[in-house]
C-alpha cells in the first residue's frame, strides 16, 4: 500500500519576496519517536515510548534534531518547496516536546541574497505560544518552478506491541506465579523464563538436568541466586516431573522449556496422573496484529488436529474463557470454514453451524458465537455486508476457530511471518496454565505467554478480569 500526498509546488527565486511566510501544525506521536530512532541510530532512552517511562518515569521526550528536521519539512513541502537545497542552519533550543503535543514550525524569509540563495529566519513553537526553537537557515530554492502531481511513499507498518504491554501492565499487581519450566536448557527457554521471572509475572521452579541449567544461565548471566532447581537425570523426564509438582501444589502453571511439545502434552494429557480438568485441552495463539484494533485469538492451532463437533465446543468454551481473561467481556467468536453457507459436502461447515446453535442454547457460554465464516467475512465488516450477512460476529471477530489444526496453524504462523504479528500461546482447560511456546520462538513470545498464563490464572481463581477491572 502507498501514500499519495498533494500536488506540491516549488517555487523559483524569482517567485519568492523576502518576508514570504510558511508554517506547518505537526502533533509528536510516540511511533514519529521510534521512526526517528531506528533512522538515527539516538536510542537514548528519554525518547523512546515505554523505556523512558521505565527508565525515567515521565514520558519521552522528543529529540532536540526531531524538532529541527520539522523545519526541512516546511522547507521541502511549502516554501520554496520541492527542489531546495539545504546549505546551513543554526538553532537554538529552548523547550522540550513530549509525545501527544502539537507543535508550528514557521519559516519566514529574511534577505534574498545573490547566486540563488535565502536567509530564512525558523521558529518552532507549541500552541500555546511557547518557543521551543529558533534560528536561521540558508537555503537555494529550486532554478526553475516545479509543480508535483503528488508524491507517492510507501505505507510504514510499526509493530509497537502496544496491546501486548497492556496484558504486562495488568499483571503488575498480582503475585507471581510458581511455574515448573521443564527442561530450560538453553539460552533461548531459560532466557524466555528469566524475563518473566525479572518482570515479576513467574516464581520459576527450574526443572531439569542441574548441570545444563546452569550452563545455560551463565551464557545468558543469570546467577540463579535464590531460584528454586528440582533436579532430574535427564531433560526428558523434566516433563513429567513438572506435572508432578503441580499436584504437589509446588506449581500453579507448567512452561514448556527446550523438549518438543508432544513430550509435555504426553504428561499434561494422560488419564491417570494428568492435568486434565473434565473439558479437553486446546491450545490458543493470542496475536497482537498490526493495523488489526484489538487482541486476535486463533484455535486450535497446536493441539487437537481433526476436532470432532464436541471437541469443537470445548475449543470454544476454552477461547472464550481467555478472551474473557484478558479483557475481552462479550467475545465474538467466528467459526471458519471456506465458505459462510451450510454445504454438506464440507463437514466444518455443518460443524460451525451447530456450535453457532449450541452457543444459542447456552451449551456454550460467555460470548457470541456464529458460523460458519469465511476468513474474509469473519474479519471485515465491509466484505460481510457485501455478501449479505448480519451477524453480531460477521465482521468483527475477536475469536477465530479453525476447523482442523493445519489451519489453524497455518493462519497463524501466515500472520505472524507475512503479517509481523506478535504472538503468545497457551494451553487451556487443564487444571493449570500451560505455556507451550515452540523452541523457536524468542523471548518476547515466552514473556507474552507468561503474561497470559497469569491472567488467565487470576480469572479462573476470582472469575474477574483484570483488564476490564482497570477499565483497559
Amino acid at each position: 500500500m502507498t501514500i499519495t500526498a498533494p500536488a506540491l509546488v516549488g517555487r523559483s527565486w524569482d517567485d519568492i519576496k523576502e518576508g514570504d511566510s510558511a508554517s506547518i501544525t505537526r502533533v509528536c506521536t510516540p511511533n514519529d519517536l521510534i521512526v526517528f530512532a531506528h533512522a538515527s541510530g539516538n536510542l537514548n532512552p528519554v525518547h523512546i515510548p515505554g523505556e523512558a517511562e521505565q527508565e525515567t518515569g515521565r514520558l519521552p521526550v522528543a529529540p532536540a534534531m526531531w524538532c529541527g528536521s520539522l523545519f526541512s519539512a516546511v522547507f521541502g513541502n511549502r516554501l520554496p518547496g520541492p527542489g531546495t537545497v539545504y546549505h546551513s542552519q543554526t538553532l537554538r533550543f529552548h523547550n522540550r516536546v513530549q509525545a501527544g503535543e502539537a507543535v508550528i514550525a514557521t519559516v519566514t524569509v529574511r534577505e534574498k541574497l545573490p547566486g540563488n540563495m535565502l536567509v530564512m529566519d525558523c521558529r518552532l513553537e507549541k500552541e500555546n505560544g511557547a518557543l521551543v526553537a529558533d534560528g536561521t537557515a540558508e537555503i537555494s530554492p529550486p532554478q526553475n518552478r516545479i509543480v508535483t502531481d503528488g508524491v507517492a511513499i510507501p505505507e510504514l507498518t510499526l509493530v509497537p506491541r502496544g496491546k501486548f504491554h497492556r496484558l504486562l501492565e495488568a499483571c503488575r499487581d498480582l503475585p507471581p506465579m510458581p511455574t515448573a519450566i521443564a527442561a530450560p536448557t538453553d539460552e533461548n527457554s531459560l532466557g524466555g523464563a528469566w524475563e518473566a521471572t525479572k518482570e515479576g509475572l513467574i516464581s520459576p521452579i527450574l526443572v531439569g538436568p542441574e548441570a545444563e541449567i546452569r550452563a545455560a544461565a551463565a551464557k545468558i548471566g543469570w546467577d540463579l541466586a535464590g531460584v528454586a532447581i528440582d533436579p532430574v537425570g535427564d531433560a526428558h523426564d523434566a516433563a513429567a516431573r513438572a506435572v508432578c509438582l503441580v499436584h504437589e501444589g509446588r506449581a500453579e502453571a507448567v512452561m514448556k522449556g527446550n523438549i518438543h511439545s508432544d513430550e509435555v502434552l504426553r504428561h499434561v494429557t494422560k488419564s491417570d496422573g494428568g492435568l486434565r480438568a473434565g473439558r479437553r485441552i486446546s491450545h490458543a495463539f493470542v496475536l497482537d496484529i498490526p493495523g488489526h484494533e484489538g487482541l486476535m485469538i486463533i484455535s486450535d492451532a497446536a493441539i487437537n488436529i481433526l476436532p470432532d463437533l464436541m471437541t469443537k465446543a470445548d475449543i470454544v468454551q476454552n477461547a472464550i474463557d481467555l478472551a474473557r481473561a484478558i479483557g475481552i467481556v462479550e467475545p465474538r467468536v467466528g467459526i471458519l470454514s471456506a465458505v459462510e453457507t451450510i454445504n454438506p459436502a464440507i463437514p466444518s461447515t455443518v460443524d460451525a453451524a451447530a456450535l453457532a446453535k449450541m452457543a444459542e442454547r447456552g451449551q456454550i457460554k460467555g460470548g457470541l458465537v456464529d458460523g460458519p465464516l469465511a476468513m474474509d467475512n469473519a474479519v471485515d465488516l465491509e466484505a460481510a455486508r457485501t455478501k449479505g450477512i448480519h451477524s453480531m460476529v460477521a465482521g468483527r471477530a475477536d475469536v477465530l476457530i479453525a476447523p482442523n489444526l493445519e489451519a489453524g496453524n497455518m493462519l497463524a504462523k501466515q500472520l505472524v511471518f507475512l503479517s509481523q504479528a506478535d504472538t503468545g500461546g497457551i494451553v487451556l482447560g487443564a487444571k493449570v496454565p500451560v505455556m507451550l511456546t515452540s523452541r523457536a520462538d524468542d523471548e518476547h513470545a515466552r514473556l507474552m505467554s507468561s503474561a497470559l498464563a497469569v491472567l488467565y490464572g487470576h480469572w479462573r481463581r476470582t472469575g474477574r478480569s483484570r483488564l476490564a477491572e482497570m477499565g483497559a
